[in-house]
C-alpha cells in the first residue's frame, strides 16, 4: 500500500448524510496539518503511532490532546485545529469527512463535542468494525456513491455503539420525537406553500420554541432546512428529468419562477439552467 490514499466523493445531494472526502495516510515524522478550519465534520482514527491535536473549544480556547493508537478525534465545522505526527512514532490514520441533516444528532449520541473531541472505544470488537469500515471506504473510492454511503452508515453505527450503548437511549427523548415529526412533515409537504409556522403547528409547538430545539438538533434553522431540502429536490429534478424550470419550481413549492431561480442560485451559486447544463444526465 502507498503511504497516502485520498479521494473526493462526488456530490450526489444526499440530504441526511453525505460524504465529502476520505483517505488514509502513514505520516512522516512531525508531519503536520493546520491551523485550518473545516466546512464539515472530519473524523480521524489512529491505527498506529501517536501525535498531538491542537483544537479550539467552544469558547475559542486552544486545547492540547495527545492522541495515540486505537483512539480518534473529531474535528467540527469551523473549528480551528492543527494536528502533528510524533517525531519518533508518527501516526498512521484513516479519515472521513462527512455532514448532513442528521449528523449533529449522531455526534451528540456519540458524546463527542468541541470540548470533548477524543474518541475512546468501550468495545474492542465494535472499534475494529468501525476501523474496517473506514479503511474499506478509503480503499474503494472507485465504488458507486450509494455503495460508499452504505458503508458510511455502518461506520457511524459502529462508532456510536463502540463509545457507549447507554447514550443511544437519548434517541427516545421527547425533543427527538418532535424533530422526527417535523422532518416527516417537510418530506411530505415541501411541494406545497408551507411555512415554519405550519411545521411548528403540526408538531403542536410555538414557533419560537420549535425553532430553538430544531436548530439544536439539526444544526440548521427550520427556514434553512426547508430551503435546502427544496433545492436538493429541485437539483434532482433538473438532473433526472426534462421538466421546465417553471415546472420544477412549482414541484418544490415555488409558483414564481424568478423567486425559485433566486433561491436556487443562493444555494448552488448558479442558476437552475446553468446547473442543469453542468450536471444533466443522459435520459
Amino acid at each position: 500500500m502507498k503511504d497516502l490514499l485520498f479521494s473526493i466523493f462526488p456530490n450526489e445531494n444526499f440530504v441526511d448524510l453525505n460524504l465529502y472526502q476520505f483517505g488514509w495516510e502513514r505520516c512522516a515524522p512531525s508531519h503536520s496539518f493546520g491551523p485550518a478550519a473545516r466546512t464539515h465534520f472530519l473524523f480521524h482514527y489512529v491505527i498506529s503511532g501517536t501525535g498531538t491535536l491542537y483544537a479550539d473549544d467552544s469558547s475559542g480556547n486552544t486545547k492540547t490532546y495527545q492522541v495515540k493508537s486505537k483512539q480518534g478525534f473529531m474535528i467540527f465545522p469551523q473549528q480551528i485545529t492543527t494536528y502533528i505526527a510524533d517525531k519518533e512514532l508518527p501516526w498512521e490514520y484513516v479519515w472521513l469527512e462527512f455532514d448532513g441533516l442528521r449528523v449533529k444528532e449522531v455526534i451528540e449520541i456519540a458524546g463527542l463535542s468541541q470540548n470533548s473531541p477524543i474518541y475512546h472505544a468501550h468495545s474492542r470488537d465494535l472499534r475494529e468494525i468501525m476501523m474496517q469500515e473506514m479503511l474499506y471506504i478509503a480503499q474503494h473510492g472507485e465504488m458507486t456513491p450509494f455503495h460508499l454511503m452504505g458503508h458510511l452508515y455502518l461506520f457511524l453505527d459502529a462508532m456510536t455503539r463502540s463509545i457507549s450503548s447507554m447514550r443511544i437511549t437519548r434517541i427516545g427523548k421527547l425533543r427527538d420525537f418532535y424533530i422526527r415529526e417535523a422532518l416527516a412533515y417537510v418530506e411530505q409537504n415541501f411541494q406545497n406553500n408551507i411555512s415554519v409556522e405550519d411545521i411548528a403547528d403540526n408538531c403542536g409547538l410555538n414557533r419560537s420554541y420549535f425553532g430553538k430545539i430544531f436548530k439544536e438538533a439539526v444544526g440548521k434553522t427550520p427556514q434553512e432546512f426547508l430551503l435546502n431540502y427544496r433545492m436538493t429536490k429541485a437539483a434532482e429534478l433538473l438532473k433526472l428529468t426534462k421538466l421546465s424550470i417553471g415546472d420544477i419550481g412549482n414541484a418544490v413549492g415555488y409558483d414564481n419562477q424568478l423567486h425559485f431561480s433566486r433561491a436556487f442560485k443562493n444555494i448552488y451559486g448558479v442558476s437552475p439552467r446553468e446547473w442543469r447544463n453542468q450536471n444533466r444526465m443522459v435520459i
